[in-house]
């Protein structure tokens, strides 16, 4: 079981071939520039693609469907003497225990993807010298989505790849490029800040409790399942209070809104109003995917 693995590895985080982590896609979409059709933007996204695939970022071992899924779309909207600027849609999801169902655990856009590569230049990252924003960037959302999925099948699971997240941001730090810095709304900085924080203690707690006491759950009970997804968003009210309306928080919603809307509407029933009441304190931008709770 992934959360035996949990607990029992000491996760290393040499770059090394043949992944057992990720099964991931990434897209590089080109259109809206004149140059588009240039080969480089291809190379780039195959090179990207073995980058991640190819490489170990762990020593933990997966089975071949307990690999996380991950998409990245990366949208260049300049280029120019081999430098990129654009953004990154990162979406990652695993899979609920006894369903054929994939939950979503993060959807986050970054604004702020700048950086420079030569075509057929060769990807490898080093944990200790940061000579590469794409790198950088790369393995730093590698570590984030890991480092969560990690925290779905364990309290605080994610720790160590969060550490690592942490120091691929320290040492961004010293360079000139956008997304790393602290002022920067809805940064890297900010949100590695964020997870590491006990500020914001409750969201790791409610990462574990909503996934694996309640989702994984929900096939074999689905009552007490769903009582727990309850009451996880307590978790979620208390942070609120103590920061309103915190980035993490935002983060968690984009992810799970329509999926919470679901779980709610059939099935055993639960106080609607009450969940109702929550949910709109905590997440108001969604207020018309609550309305559609029905029971």
């Amino acid at each position: 079981m992934r959360n035996i693995l949990l607990f029992s590895i000491s996760f290393l985080f040499a770059f090394a071939v043949n992944a057992q982590e990720l099964n991931c896609k990434i897209t590089v979409n080109s259109d809206q520039l004149s140059q588009g059709d240039l080969p480089v933007f291809k190379t780039l996204e195959r090179s990207l693609n073995d980058f991640v695939n190819k490489g170990k970022w762990s020593n933990r071992q997966f089975k071949e469907n307990e690999r996380l899924n991950v998409q990245m779309f990366i949208t260049i909207t300049k280029y120019e003497s081999n430098r990129f600027e654009g953004t990154i849609q990162l979406q990652s999801s695993r899979p609920v225990f006894n369903t054929s169902y994939e939950t979503p655990v993060f959807n986050f856009k970054d604004n702020a993807l700048s950086f420079e590569y030569i075509e057929f230049q060769p990807l490898i990252f080093n944990e200790n010298v940061y000579d590469s924003n794409l790198i950088g960037v790369i393995a730093f959302y590698i570590n984030i989505m890991l480092g969560l999925d990690a925290d779905t099948f364990a309290l605080e699971g994610g720790s160590d790849y969060f550490k690592m997240a942490q120091k691929i941001t320290t040492q961004a730090q010293g360079t000139s490029y956008k997304g790393w810095d602290s002022t920067e709304d809805r940064s890297r900085f900010v949100l590695i800040d964020n997870l590491m924080s006990n500020t914001y203690r409750e969201y790791r707690v409610a990462m574990y409790n909503y996934h694996r006491k309640g989702l994984d759950i929900l096939g074999d009970n689905n009552s007490t399942g769903k009582q727990v997804i309850q009451g996880t968003m307590n978790l979620f009210e208390t942070m609120q209070k103590r920061r309103p309306n915190a980035f993490l928080i935002q983060t968690f919603f984009d992810a799970k809104a329509d999926e919470i809307q679901n779980i709610f509407s059939d099935g055993p029933k639960v106080d609607i109003v009450k969940l109702k009441s929550t949910l709109n304190k905590i997440a108001p931008t969604y207020s018309s995917t609550w309305n559609k709770i029905k029971y």
